[in-house]
């Protein structure tokens, strides 16, 4: 298989592609799979059910809540376990068993919690805590009421998280409307955690991610492509649109970035696909599964 770019402007790494046939697909939903409308538009269904006649398995690897990206998984007809929260979270449909389940301790999260009351970050964050599959929020900011509309999810509001929370967090978000200062934060927050004690990412611009270490969809995606379903890398396509989505576009055989990827995520991808808006995932689909080989 050659490397080649798709048909916008953006071009593909150097990294070989791999040469097995591909037998799992992976789609990240929000920037990939769902773009302005919060919906899968036909010409992406209908590519990806192309692919599953084929013989061709599809699962979703999310940043989402479990409970907000149930009925894309649906919508594809996934029969696979759903990967959520980065990866933090693996659960069978048809069983309703959790495969996986990495959330933070509760001492990690109230110290994320203290770095983002300090009082320059206070006024402009919207913190958000995931507990069982549950939204917590000290309050309902706008960021977190538009939040909820697209995700479909009631906040649950407890207004001193330091002295209420309820659990452990499968994941920690702040929200704030201005890029520059998720910037920073990340930054900060990478100076003051190692990849051994806290994951970090961003899923799109206004989003700051905090997860257990070892809860990234590339884990994630290697967990379910070698131990459950006894696959190879190379047997992988992924793809995604934002830093939450790198491990999984490195790890696959074919890691496919959309043209409205950041530049460093289409830098660490095989090819870059259209934009979601024009519907990138179909073609994708179509150049690397229902193409010759």
């Amino acid at each position: 298989m050659q490397n080649i770019t798709a048909s916008n402007p953006a071009t593909a790494t150097d990294r070989p592609f791999g040469t097995a046939e591909i037998k799992l697909l992976v789609l990240d939903i929000d920037g990939t799979i769902a773009g302005l409308s919060n919906e899968i538009r036909e010409p992406v269904k209908q590519a990806i059910l192309a692919a599953q006649s084929r013989g061709v398995k599809v699962a979703v690897a999310t940043g989402r809540m479990y409970q907000s990206a149930l009925r894309f998984h649906r919508d594809i007809g996934s029969t696979l376990p759903l990967i959520c929260y980065q990866g933090a979270w693996i659960q069978d449909m048809a069983t309703q068993k959790r495969l996986r389940h990495l959330p933070l301790s509760k001492q990690r999260a109230l110290q994320l919690l203290e770095h983002f009351e300090a009082p320059e970050l206070r006024s402009l964050l919207s913190i958000h805590f995931y507990i069982d599959d549950k939204l917590y929020v000290p309050e309902i900011t706008t960021a977190t009421r538009l939040y909820a509309e697209r995700s479909g999810i009631e906040p649950i509001v407890i207004k001193d998280l330091r002295r209420d929370i309820p659990g452990e967090p499968t994941k920690v978000l702040a929200l704030c409307q201005n890029p520059e200062v998720l910037d920073g934060l990340l930054i900060s927050m990478r100076e003051r955690y190692t990849p051994a004690e806290l994951y970090l990412t961003r899923s799109v611009a206004t989003f700051f991610e905090a997860t257990h270490p070892s809860a990234n969809k590339g884990d994630a995606v290697q967990y379910l492509a070698e131990e459950l379903l006894g696959l190879q890398a190379a047997n992988v396509m992924a793809i995604g649109d934002n830093f939450n989505d790198l491990e999984m576009i490195a790890y696959a055989g074919v890691g496919v970035a959309m043209g409205n990827a950041p530049d460093g995520v289409k830098a660490v991808a095989n090819w870059v696909a259209p934009d979601v808006e024009e519907d990138g995932v179909a073609l994708a689909i179509e150049q690397f599964v229902l193409g010759d080989r």
